[in-house]
């Protein structure tokens, strides 16, 4: 059974690699779904999988790429459908 978490990260997070850097982690660990900056300056993060590895996606996201500084993260659960791979979308 996979849950589904958004996730929204504050802190220096644009222009730091941080979207890459999470889509690299999300394909390591075999995660689906998306990532996206937001105009507020956070970044957000849709991820579905399986319990430890979206855990691990979620740790991953409050250490962030060695530019950023992650200030707060935040992890709700989310209903809904996952979606195949794991991308980049437009700035919401």
């Amino acid at each position: 059974m996979g849950v589904m978490q958004r996730v929204v990260v504050s802190g220096k997070v644009h222009q730091v690699g941080f979207r890459d850097y999470t889509i690299r982690k999300a394909q390591a660990l075999g995660v689906t779904g998306w990532v996206r900056n937001r105009q507020d300056g956070t970044v957000e993060v849709m991820v579905s999988g399986e319990d430890e590895a979206v855990a691990a996606l979620v740790e991953a996201c409050r250490e962030g790429p060695p530019l950023s500084r992650v200030d707060h993260v935040e992890a709700f659960v989310e209903d809904g459908q996952p979606v195949k791979g794991f991308t980049k979308r437009f700035t919401a």
